[in-house]
C-alpha cells in the first residue's frame, strides 16, 4: 500500500517534458501583462469612464466613421492583393531558378529594414502628379498620390514580405514528386493547384493575410506621406487620433483608439477562425 502511495506520488512529481516551464510560463505572462494587457486596460478604462453617449456621440462622428472606413478598407484591399502577388512571388522564389533570384530574395525583406518614413516619401515622390510613374499615369486619368489609391499602394509595399515570408518556407516542404504524380495521372495544371498545392498552402495563406491586414490598419508613417490626409477623403484613423490627441481632445482620441481596437480583434479573430477551419479541413 506504501508503495503504491509512493508511486503514484512519484507520477504526479514527474518533472515536465520541458524544462523551466513554470518559469518561462511566469516571464511571458509577466511580459505579456506589462506589454499588451496593462495599456488595453487602461484604454478600455478610459473608454469606460466616457459614458456610453459621449463615446457613442465621438465614435460616431462622420469625420471619425471616415477615417476608420479608410482604415479598414485600404488595408483589407492590400492584404487581398498582397495574398495573390505574394503567394505568386513565393511560388516563383521556390520553384524557378534564374539570374538575380537572390537579389529578389533580398528585396522582399527590404520593408521590414526600411523606415517608414523613407518609403512614404519615396512612394511619393514616384507617384506624385509630377513623378516618374505619376506623369506617366496622369494621361490616363489615373491620380495614386494623394488618394485611397497612394494608401494601398503603400500598404501593399510594407505588407508583402508578411505574405512571402509565411507562404515560402511551406512551399518548400510541398515535395515536387507530388505535382508530378498528379500530371501523370491526368490532373490538369489549374487541379494541381487547387486540388493539391492550396490544400496546404490554405494556412499559410491565410496566417500572411491576417499579418498583412494587422500591419495595414495600424500603418502610420509610410501612409500619411502618400495619403495627403485630406479629413473625409484620405485621412487614416491613426492619423486622426493623433489630431485629437494635439487639440486635447482626449474623449475623441480614446473612443477612436477603443473602435478600432474591436473592429481589429474581431477581424482577427475571425481570420483565426477560417484558419483553424481550414487547417482542420485540409490537415
Amino acid at each position: 500500500m506504501a508503495s503504491a502511495s509512493i508511486k503514484a506520488g512519484w507520477r504526479f512529481k514527474q518533472p515536465s517534458v520541458i524544462p523551466g516551464f513554470g518559469l518561462t510560463l511566469g516571464l511571458s505572462l509577466t511580459w505579456l501583462t506589462l506589454i499588451i494587457l496593462i495599456p488595453l486596460s487602461g484604454l478600455a478604462w478610459r473608454s469606460a469612464s466616457l459614458g456610453w453617449p459621449q463615446f457613442w456621440l465621438q465614435a460616431t462622428d462622420p469625420r471619425t466613421l471616415n477615417a476608420l472606413k479608410l482604415s479598414f478598407g485600404t488595408a483589407l484591399a492590400a492584404a487581398m492583393v498582397n495574398v495573390v502577388f505574394g503567394t505568386i512571388l513565393a511560388w516563383v522564389l521556390v520553384r524557378y531558378r534564374f539570374p538575380g533570384k537572390r537579389i529578389i530574395d533580398a528585396m522582399v525583406d527590404l520593408p521590414f529594414a526600411l523606415p517608414t518614413a523613407v518609403a512614404g516619401i519615396a512612394l511619393t515622390t514616384l507617384y506624385a502628379p509630377n513623378g516618374w510613374m505619376g506623369a506617366l499615369l496622369a494621361p490616363l486619368g489615373i491620380k495614386v498620390a494623394y488618394t485611397p489609391l497612394g494608401i494601398i499602394m503603400a500598404l501593399v509595399f510594407i505588407g508583402l514580405p508578411f505574405v512571402v515570408r509565411t507562404v515560402q518556407p511551406v512551399m518548400e516542404e510541398i515535395d515536387r514528386e507530388v505535382e508530378e504524380a498528379a500530371t501523370t495521372l491526368g490532373a490538369t495544371r489549374f487541379q494541381t493547384i487547387t486540388r493539391i498545392l492550396f490544400p496546404g498552402l490554405a494556412p499559410a495563406i491565410t496566417t500572411g493575410f491576417a499579418l498583412a491586414f494587422a500591419r495595414g490598419v495600424g500603418e502610420y508613417g509610410s501612409v500619411i506621406f502618400i495619403a495627403g490626409n485630406l479629413p473625409n477623403i484620405s485621412e487614416i484613423a491613426p492619423l486622426l487620433i493623433i489630431i485629437r490627441l494635439e487639440e486635447y481632445n482626449y474623449p475623441a482620441a480614446t473612443a477612436i483608439a477603443a473602435v478600432m481596437l474591436i473592429i481589429s480583434f474581431t477581424m482577427l479573430l475571425i481570420i483565426n477562425l477560417l484558419q483553424s477551419w481550414s487547417r482542420k479541413r485540409y490537415g
